[in-house]
């Protein structure tokens, strides 16, 4: 890499991919945490097992809209520097 990518370069195509990238990357990390959490006697039993993926997914899709933790600039940043090294390539 010449030079840090800069943001306002990405397009919505790619801001959306680099987004769901990261509710994904989320949605998987917090799987585990959702699973250890300890059910009470009168948890939500098999309907609850069902729905629960569904909720890890929103939470983590959620999280990623507001901000996430980072993984989409750093994947945008990586996705306009490889765009642009495509661009420099094909140059006569």
């Amino acid at each position: 890499m010449t030079a840090i990518a800069n943001l306002s370069q990405a397009t919505p195509r790619m801001r959306e991919a680099a987004q769901r990238l990261e509710g994904q990357f989320l949605a998987q990390m917090f799987k585990p945490m959702f699973e250890s959490v300890r059910r009470g006697t009168f948890s939500g039993g098999s309907a609850e097992e069902q729905w629960q993926p569904m909720l890890t997914e929103a939470f983590a899709n959620s999280m990623a809209r507001s901000g996430g933790i980072g993984i989409r600039d750093m994947v945008l940043r990586h996705m306009i520097q490889i765009q642009s090294n495509a661009n420099e390539e094909n140059r006569p």
